[in-house]
């Protein structure tokens, strides 16, 4: 494959992961909303372009926006681009956003119209967040048929320390579902434990090192604990997202006729805490949304 991609969304993931292919040698033309993340790619080596239809005719197309409608509106200008000149054929199409897994396969059945069978999708949604996008050392889990993987390894390889192939488009989405409901809830489970031990005195950063030693430790323990100890919620992830990831795993039990309780609570957590205003800051947040849930004071009047 050409060692060249557009890329569509350059955020606090889509930025990191386009410098990194510009890095790795990719030729990498760049669209996004705003200007900075643009000319943050140009420095770093890629190339930056107005309108997504200037990248119709790349034989990669990765998107980082935040869901569907977003992406399909990027894509109207590439389909009308196509409707004048197919993009030449085995053109993929890799979503690396975080999708409902029944959407991303009715968005696959659109490119394929569209692109007049040139074009096909990929889900390969990511975990890791911003640090594992800096580093390349995201877990990417792909949505594809074996040879569209296989095609790919170079873009991924970058990008990630972990790629793991679950089967046809719509597979990876289902699994970032399912990553999303482990990290969600813990991170839930994590913001309650340190709300229990504020109230009886205890020093949450030490509650935090025991219990990373033990069989609680993880991942989430370890890139949210320090957060919450210092109620630092600058973000690296807004919390806003994780409300939309757990309605996609709300919607998937229910295609696959599985009760899943957890899910529902760490759905409605999400949800009132999007609706309290605080989706707009790191996932961490979900501990000050806990303390206020509990009737403790905020993060500027608590005492730590």
């Amino acid at each position: 494959m050409q060692r060249s991609v557009g890329f569509m969304g350059l955020g606090l993931m889509g930025g990191p992961m386009a410098s990194r292919l510009v890095e790795a040698g990719w030729g990498v033309a760049g669209w996004n909303r705003s200007r900075p993340a643009l000319d943050s790619l140009e420095a770093a080596g890629g190339r930056a372009v107005a309108e997504t239809a200037d990248l119709a005719s790349l034989p990669v197309l990765a998107v980082m926006l935040p869901d569907l409608p977003q992406i399909e509106a990027a894509f109207e200008p590439i389909f009308a681009r196509w409707a004048l000149e197919a993009p030449q054929q085995g053109t993929l199409v890799v979503v690396f956003s975080s999708v409902s897994p029944v959407d991303v396969r009715a968005f696959g059945e659109r490119v394929a119209q569209a692109s007049r069978g040139a074009a096909s999708v990929v889900d390969a949604p990511v975990s890791g967040g911003q640090r594992g996008a800096i580093r390349g050392t995201l877990s990417i889990m792909v949505g594809a048929e074996p040879a569209q993987a296989e095609a790919l390894a170079g873009l991924f390889a970058p990008l990630a320390s972990t790629v793991v192939r679950l089967g046809p488009r719509g597979s990876g989405s289902l699994a970032k579902a399912c990553n999303q409901l482990v990290v969600g809830a813990t991170a839930a489970a994590l913001a309650e434990a340190a709300v229990l031990a504020e109230t009886a005195g205890l020093d949450v950063g030490q509650l935090f090192a025991v219990l990373g030693g033990g069989l609680a430790g993880s991942r989430v323990l370890d890139q949210l604990g320090p957060r919450i100890v210092a109620r630092d919620y600058t973000v690296t992830g807004p919390a806003r997202f994780m409300a939309k990831d757990l309605r996609f795993v709300e919607a998937a039990a229910h295609d696959g006729g599985a009760r899943l309780p957890l899910a529902a609570a760490a759905l409605d957590i999400y949800t009132r805490l999007n609706e309290a205003g605080l989706g707009g800051e790191d996932l961490a947040v979900v501990h000050e949304y806990t303390r206020r849930a509990s009737g403790m004071t905020d993060r500027e009047t608590a005492t730590p």
